[in-house]
């Protein structure tokens, strides 16, 4: 299998900037593995190619998604938004 964009897949709404490469191929087990090589720690799963690269994009926004206490302002620091 090869890459593909992750932007082909349910996109979430229009300010959605980035494009991931996303590696599929064939488990040992018969499953599709999936993972996105710039987000080191994002792999997933599936039966089909299709659930696969389901199962990844939830993996990528679990893994873009910040805990609260890091998105806590105070005097010493600011938290600002950037759209890539």
């Amino acid at each position: 299998m090869g890459h593909i964009l992750l932007e082909n897949l349910e996109p979430k709404g229009e300010d959605s900037l980035v494009n991931l490469k996303i590696v599929i191929e064939p488990g040992e087990d018969g499953y599709f593995v999936a993972h996105c090589p710039s987000l080191k720690s994002c792999w997933s799963q599936g039966k089909t190619r299709e659930e696969a690269l389901k199962n990844v994009r939830e993996a990528i926004d679990l893994y873009l998604e910040p805990s609260p206490s890091d998105l806590t302002a105070n005097t010493k620091r600011e938290v600002v938004e950037l759209t890539i």
